[in-house]
């Protein structure tokens, strides 16, 4: 089965296993602004600062879910309407993932669906170095989609290679490490000993490249729900 048609089985049977479509509850996804997503960081090249990607958020019975893309837009709709849309591009995916993340929240299936802000991102980034020193040791990671504060923060502590899709951010030095082509993913993930990948690549469609043998880490809000569906490991140090 076509993984975007498991998930779509899978939150289908959530829904109705908790009678959600009687309710014909309106979901209404909208396109956040850097400072609505990521309040105030101390750096500014994150990519939503910089305008590169923009964070969509989905309220289900006040219930919140995000999930970031590169395709924005405003969506409102029923749960029916969200399960059949044909998930063919970027913006429908980021809608469903993001509604997914909303339901799964209000359902207490998840948590932390919601970006950190301010001073966060730069907490996160260094709790990662801990949790990757506690969970593996001193791996090569590959790095899959640049999160400065998180490379900068890997860079001082272990081997690590970075792909990434922003043509701006390519053979360019960031963080202290030479940012490669997206085209170089398979490379870079054989010679990982794990892969570090944004849950962002459920939206673009190109988790397909970084799925291995090896362990694979996905972190940020936006894989949340996926992740408890289909058990990824999850870091997402100081989301809300």
């Amino acid at each position: 089965m076509d993984f975007y048609e498991e998930i779509r089985e899978k939150f289908n049977d959530l829904i109705e296993q908790n009678e959600l479509k009687r309710e014909k509850i309106k979901i209404s996804t909208k396109w956040l602004s850097p400072e609505e997503a990521i309040g105030n960081p101390e750096r500014k090249d994150f990519p939503l600062l910089k305008g590169k990607e923009v964070m969509m958020e989905a309220n289900f019975l006040n219930a919140r879910g995000q999930s970031y893309t590169d395709m924005p837009g405003n969506f409102s709709g029923s749960l029916d309407e969200v399960l059949n849309l044909s998930l063919v591009n970027n913006f429908e995916r980021a809608v469903f993932i993001a509604t997914l993340n909303a339901v799964m929240r209000y359902l207490k299936q998840v948590d932390r669906t919601v970006h950190c802000k301010d001073k966060e991102p730069q907490e996160c980034a260094k709790q990662l170095v801990k949790y990757i020193q506690r969970r593996f040791g001193r791996p090569r990671i590959a790095f899959i989609g640049l999160q400065p504060a998180m490379v900068e923060s890997l860079a001082q502590h272990f081997p690590i290679r970075v792909t990434d899709l922003d043509p701006d951010n390519i053979d360019k030095r960031k963080c202290g490490v030479i940012i490669e082509d997206a085209a170089r993913t398979q490379e870079v993930v054989s010679w990982g000993d794990i892969v570090l990948a944004t849950g962002t690549t459920v939206v673009n469609n190109t988790f397909h490249s970084i799925l291995t043998e090896k362990p694979v880490v996905f972190y940020g809000v936006t894989i949340s729900g996926i992740a408890k569906l289909k058990g990824y490991e999850r870091y997402c140090y100081c989301g809300h």
